[in-house]
């Protein structure tokens, strides 16, 4: 019996498509008998594993990547689930933190795990407390007390920690970070060297009578010492006070009220791309709170007004400090929601979060002992806590570039630095994508990526795969107010670009449609309790927010308001489709902006999009305008754009959803954790409209 996909691979017109992807004609044949050598029997899944290992090389143009890769699985159904670009070995997956304790449990697959994990809550979370080894003072009495409900438990009752001390459990001599600064040499930190900096800090903050329960911000960039300041804060007892070194002094002043912050960590400047830019000026217009400056450079390129002090007159020469001992709920960072527009959310992480985010790490990320863990953020922003937390607690070393990582640089400090886990925004890879960064580089060293911040797009990470040898790409949604991720992906299951692959250890979520009904495509609610969730916002009610009007689940749970809508897929599999206020309703028919900008995104010529509703003047039905980023080379203008745009909207989405206007703009806006601000586009194109 002939094998289809065989034959589709062997078809002429293929043969074609590889020629006009760069290949030659004995090239391109001996890339379809190497495809079809041991084809009989394979099924779409198992050729692909094998072609992408051994037969597809990195260098190869990407083309020719995704014309094997539609070829292979032309004769897919999608009721088996996406198209899986990567899947495990069971000798990989025997390998991996989650696939060990799963074979040790007589678990036959994730999915299995993932029920108990839920079922068990307090079974699972004690064993990730000894899988990470968290450190205690004294044990707790009751790991989980529920007895004010679901929405306000407690968590490791009765227990004394510092969550620094289980930070510092790899050995002195391990390399906690390396780091480079743009053009320099790649430098090591050791475990040692970063626990005596830590207690410096630690020691100079109280010397000032900075302890126990004082708020303590940071703005400054990613770097050792911003490490060793937000651990040094923590240990003493006090609570960092997060802000990305991106804001506005008004965005800033905003944070450093609402976390009432004693005190300010920040840098003299910054310097990034060539360009040299200010941080100290823009805390003084803020209004900051007694700073602690950090040079950029070898010297201060500021003058310090008066009360303020340089980080070498900060720093006390005692290396030594024990950590203090804190109540479980007691708040160890104050981060904020990510939007600019309004006050944003503030929400404290308690020293209970942090094991959310080494939890997730070991288990999703599968960070293990020895690793480099590098995702370009910053501490204001989420990923910049849970980078440090799941890259310490995991004895992992966590790799820091201090320039941009838009570039070539930063795609070789990858490559040099040895990176094992590689964190990412779906922007940025667009962004390698465009400029071909990777060409030529090593990535082998890679063995998982992780996504998070914003919808994915498929191709883009098919071509990210694609640079390591097909390596699992983990998306992994979730947000500040949960520690990590509730939607995510297991390194034991397939991975297929721009989908989910698992629930969250640990959290159980549901769907509900509009009328609170259980269905695959909805709004997702979280079932609490689980650790990482938030208890408490400082500026809002906490349970208006998330709990208020909120229907039981299936089973008469308590859920919680998460603002995600979310498709269960075939076979265990998810897709995220934007927020819930990023739905958009255009003469009765619902889309929601992700879904339009995913279609859209793939085009030719188009780096970005971002897709709105506007009011037209005079009421009525919402229009879609469609923001665009063409490519520098595109020469697209808004018309032919529109008219392309269309055309794909009306063929992948829904042929009554009309685009009525595209503006071409250089960049979107953003905020600082690189989400899309489309209601600043909603009030700009308000703005630029003749009232």
């Amino acid at each position: 019996m002939t094998n289809p996909t065989h034959t589709v691979l062997m078809q002429p017109v293929l043969m074609q498509r590889l020629r006009d992807a760069g290949l030659t004609d004995s090239d391109a044949q001996s890339l379809l008998d190497a495809i079809g050598e041991q084809a009989a029997g394979e099924g779409a899944a198992d050729r692909w594993s094998r072609v992408s290992r051994s037969v597809l090389e990195p260098d190869l143009p990407f083309a020719v990547h995704r014309l094997v890769f539609d070829a292979v699985f032309a004769d897919w159904q999608e009721t088996d689930g996406p198209r899986p670009a990567w899947s495990p070995t069971p000798e990989y997956a025997a390998a991996t933190n989650e696939g060990e304790i799963r074979l040790a449990m007589g678990m036959n697959d994730y999915l299995q795990l993932h029920a108990w994990s839920v079922t068990e809550r307090e079974a699972y979370w004690a064993l990730a407390l000894e899988r990470l080894g968290i450190h205690f003072r004294e044990k707790y009495a009751i790991l989980l007390d529920t007895t004010d409900g679901a929405e306000n438990p407690k968590w490791l009752a009765g227990a004394r920690l510092n969550i620094v001390e289980s930070c510092f459990s790899a050995g002195d001599g391990s390399t906690a970070i390396l780091w480079q600064a743009e053009g320099g040499p790649i430098q090591h930190m050791t475990a040692g060297e970063l626990r005596k900096m830590t207690n410096r800090v630690s020691n100079a903050l109280a010397a000032r009578g900075l302890g126990c329960g004082d708020p303590v911000a940071i703005a400054m960039p990613m770097t050792a010492e911003s490490v060793a300041i937000y651990l040094g804060v923590i240990q003493v007892g006090g609570v960092v006070v997060s802000i990305a070194d991106s804001f506005a002094p008004a965005e800033i002043a905003t944070r450093l009220k609402l976390g009432g912050a004693k005190a300010l960590f920040t840098q003299d400047v910054i310097e990034r791309g060539g360009r040299t830019l200010p941080m100290y000026d823009k805390a003084l217009k803020a209004d900051a709170p007694p700073a602690f400056v950090l040079p950029c450079g070898n010297d201060l390129q500021v003058q310090l007004r008066p009360g303020d002090t340089a980080w070498e007159a900060v720093l006390e020469a005692d290396d030594r400090f024990e950590a203090v001992p804190r109540d479980p709920r007691d708040p160890c960072n104050v981060l904020f929601s990510s939007g600019t527009t309004g006050t944003p959310k503030a929400i404290p992480w308690t020293h209970v979060t942090p094991i959310k985010c080494a939890a997730d790490g070991h288990f999703h990320q599968d960070i293990r002992r020895g690793d480099v863990v590098a995702w370009p953020t910053n501490l204001g922003w989420m990923m910049g806590p849970w980078l440090i937390f799941a890259g310490l607690m995991n004895r992992a070393s966590i790799a820091l570039y201090y320039g941009a990582p838009t570039g070539a640089e930063f795609c070789r400090f990858v490559r040099d630095a040895r990176v094992t886990m590689l964190g990412l925004v779906p922007s940025l890879v667009k962004t390698w994508r465009n400029a071909d960064c990777t060409r030529g580089l090593d990535w082998s060293s890679v063995r998982v990526f992780s996504s998070t911040g914003e919808c994915s797009n498929a191709d883009d990470y098919l071509w990210l795969m694609s640079r390591a040898g097909y390596k699992p790409v983990i998306e992994y949604c979730g947000g500040t107010e949960i520690g990590g991720g509730y939607l995510t992906g297991s390194v034991t299951r397939p991975a297929s670009p721009a989908t989910f692959s698992a629930p969250a250890l640990g959290l159980d979520l549901c769907i509900l449609d509009a009328d609170g009904r259980p269905a695959d495509k909805g709004e997702v609610y979280l079932v609490p309790p689980s650790m990482g969730l938030s208890q408490e916002l400082l500026n809002r009610d906490h349970h208006e927010e998330y709990f208020a009007d909120v229907p039981p689940g299936p089973n008469g749970e308590t859920l919680r308001r998460h603002g995600d809508e979310v498709e269960r897929l075939a076979a265990g599999f998810f897709r995220a489709h934007g927020r819930t206020d990023d739905t958009m309703n255009l003469r009765g028919i619902k889309v929601s902006a992700a879904e339009i900008e995913r279609t859209l995104s793939a085009l030719d010529g188009v780096r970005e999009t971002a897709a709105v509703s506007i009011a037209p003047q005079g009421g009525g039905p919402g229009q879609l305008v469609v923001y665009a980023v063409p490519d520098a080379d595109s020469g697209a203008g808004p018309d032919e754009l529109k008219a392309a745009m269309q055309a794909a909207v009306r063929s992948e989405l829904n042929p009554l959803v009309k685009i009525h206007e595209v503006v071409v703009v250089g960049s979107l806006p953003r905020t600082a954790s690189n989400k899309v601000m489309r209601r600043v586009l909603r009030d700009r194109h308000a703005e630029a409209k003749p009232s």
